[in-house]
């Protein structure tokens, strides 16, 4: 995802205050947008013939949401003087003020930085046009580095305890068009999820339909990884938030859930007391430092190898650390008496306590506290909550009431999962805890053997009923049409790439319990399926295109293209291929830039074919390349998978076609 400037200027040829002729449209193409490229954003101008009406619409998503917004102040046109005023009310920060020669300067922003070009005839001057884009570049880089450093709006600079609008709270006139976008993207991110599909999630996450959404497309792409326990890629994800806005508290929180699910529980601590520096009353922080110290006190009992009696030893004998989780959440559901989450960790902590050790110490504040507890789960009215609510009452039941009481509140829990594989599989695990210590037998076995039969209709989302040792992608040439004015992979070299491909193979320890990862075009990508099926490895394709548009372009176009689209049929209907992976069907349309130009389905399909290779671990993955070391015939070759590859990981097998041939 690229930055995203908005140019606020003049149109066509305007007079400034010394009576000069300025060409406008030349500023922006020759100066103006090339500058701003040349620092990575991409740019928007209004449309000349904007009507007022639409400046109400439009203009404002464009000023609200623009990472960044360039006013030519080179005469006092009021369309420019009026955005730029909205800019600064609607945002502390990134905004950069340029402006061609004029005798006079205004006195609202006399003392603001403008950057000031060169003009020749009313255009750029070609004398000085380098260095007036190098200075607008550099401005650019510099404003957006020092983004969270001190307003540049006098509105937020002059009034400090003004807050910036949420931009998720605008969904008014044309800016639907910007959330229609954006809750399609958001719900391919939420089917690869349940789905269980990281590698798409990932390519998603890249995706977002406007640049201004980044933190929030970095957040439900983490959140979708975290959910599906990814917990590698949805650090990244999380960080890259931070990246770009280091004061959100939503996705400094989940990175910290992140290292905790890494077992990094002090890098963890750090970023929770780090927060409630901050928020001292945040019960979501809150709740996750109790978590920690829950998970400390399970840490110093509960191991695989022991039997129950020395568990319920074990864990009694840490009832220091069971405290510190007790005090933990309580102080949580005391500070946000509707939070449940932490209520019924509380109470059941506290049960837990009275079980292991028979002390009294909390019986009386578990009483009071989970009639909180239930009251505030009966109140939930978040559809996306509502099962958790549920399941909250069922944990009470487990706590105070009966076997059929337990099943028949889990049960109505179960019913509000939408079939969420992993929600259901979180509560089953905390139900095995609780049994694992002996703790009320009759209603927590009532409880797992509930959970287990929901379960057991629903496959896990990360199973796919077969686990790859080994993954091996694959990106080479295609055999050249009879027209290619200069040679690649001619017809005849087949023979010599095939065992090339083999040995490789070889040399690596491919076997069957291998999966192989391609497109499936002539030449290399189909030599590559063919050998890692004759050694008896899984293969699946991935298509860029729908399967007919991938055969005529990827595939027909060889020598033999009709013995080609043959040996592409074989390895699709193979008994060890995987069901074709077809990218428009999975990541629905390609991605536009700002200009409207869609992206390569090439190039796009390379990053696909990386993270599904990545996605089944970072160490399992090779790459093999058939390539003579030079660029391709458009986006998304060979030179731009080895690149990326080589960004992550440094296990690529070179097969160098000028030295094969």
């Amino acid at each position: 995802m690229k930055l995203h400037a908005f140019v606020a200027m003049p149109f066509g040829s305007k007079l400034n205050d010394k009576g000069e002729q300025i060409d406008f449209n030349r500023v922006f193409d020759e100066l103006i947008k090339p500058a701003l490229e040349d620092a990575g954003l991409e740019v928007l101008r209004a449309d000349k013939e904007q009507r007022a009406g639409d400046i109400r619409l439009d203009m404002f998503q464009e000023l609200l949401m623009a990472d960044l917004v360039v006013a030519d102040l080179s005469i006092d046109n009021p369309n420019v003087w009026y955005e730029l005023g909205v800019r600064h009310a609607l945002r502390a920060r990134g905004v950069i003020l340029v402006q061609g020669p004029r005798g006079t300067k205004p006195f609202d922003i006399y003392t603001d930085r403008k950057l000031s070009y060169h003009l020749k005839d009313g255009a750029p001057d070609p004398t000085h046009l380098a260095d007036d884009r190098k200075a607008i570049t550099d401005m650019t880089i510099a404003t957006l580095a020092a983004w969270h450093e001190r307003p540049v709006s006098p509105v937020y600079g002059l009034l400090p305890n003004l807050q910036e609008p949420d931009w998720k709270t605008l969904r008014i006139g044309a800016v639907r068009e910007y959330w229609q976008r954006h809750d399609t993207w958001a719900a391919l991110i939420e089917k690869a999820r349940k789905a269980g599909r990281p590698e798409d999630v990932l390519v998603l996450a890249d995706e977002a339909p406007v640049t201004a959404l980044r933190v929030e497309a970095r957040l439900k792409a983490g959140t979708a990884l975290l959910k599906g326990r990814h917990y590698t890629y949805a650090l990244e994800q999380f960080e890259q938030a931070l990246g770009f806005d280091p004061a959100n508290l939503e996705a400094a929180r989940q990175r910290g859930i992140c290292l905790q699910r890494l077992k990094r529980p002090d890098e963890a601590r750090e970023v929770y007391e780090a927060l409630l520096a901050e928020h001292p009353d945040d019960v979501e922080t809150l709740s996750l430092l109790a978590r920690l110290d829950k998970d400390a006190w399970m840490d110093a009992w509960n191991r695989p190898e022991h039997s129950p009696e020395k568990k319920r030893e074990d864990a009694a004998y840490e009832e220091a650390l069971l405290k510190a989780a007790i005090a933990g959440y309580a102080r949580a559901f005391r500070t946000a008496p509707g939070h449940y989450y932490s209520g019924i960790n509380a109470v059941t902590l506290m049960h837990l306590h009275r079980h292991l050790t028979n002390k009294p110490d909390f019986d009386a504040e578990a009483g009071a506290m989970a009639g909180g507890v239930a009251w505030a789960a009966a109140c939930e009215r978040s559809p996306a909550q509502r099962f958790w609510a549920a399941a909250t009452l069922g944990d009470l039941a487990v706590l105070g009431g009966n076997a059929d009481e337990v099943k028949n509140a889990y049960q109505a829990a179960i019913a509000l999962a939408d079939k969420d594989w992993f929600a259901l599989d979180a509560c089953l695990a905390q139900l095995r805890l609780l049994a694992s210590l002996g703790f009320r037998p009759d209603e927590v076995g009532a409880g797992v053997t509930t959970f287990e039969r929901a379960l057991i209709r629903l496959a896990p989302p990360t199973d796919k009923g077969w686990q790859p040792r080994k993954v091996f992608l694959f990106s080479g040439h295609m055999i050249d049409s009879p027209t290619r004015p200069t040679p690649r992979f001619p017809a005849d070299k087949e023979p010599i790439a095939a065992q090339a491909i083999a040995d490789a193979l070889t040399r690596l320890g491919a076997g069957k319990d291998d999966l192989a990862i391609t497109q499936g075009a002539s030449g290399g990508d189909l030599l590559f399926a063919e050998a890692c099926l004759a050694l008896g490895m899984h293969v699946q394709l991935l298509l860029p295109l729908p399967e007919a548009d991938f055969i005529e372009q990827s595939v027909l176009p060889a020598t033999n293209g009709d013995v080609w689209r043959e040996r592409f049929l074989a390895v699709r209907d193979h008994a060890l291929t995987l069901p074709n992976r077809i990218m428009p069907e999975v990541l629905g349309p390609l991605p536009r830039d700002a200009s409207g130009k869609p992206m390569s389905p090439f190039e796009r399909c390379n990053h696909w074919l990386l993270h599904s290779t990545l996605s089944l671990g970072v160490r399992r993955g090779y790459m093999i390349c058939l390539w003579n070391g030079s660029g391709g015939d458009g986006p998304g070759g060979t030179e731009h998978m080895v690149r990326e590859v080589k960004q992550r990981t440094g296990q690529v097998v070179w097969l160098d076609t000028r030295e094969l041939w």
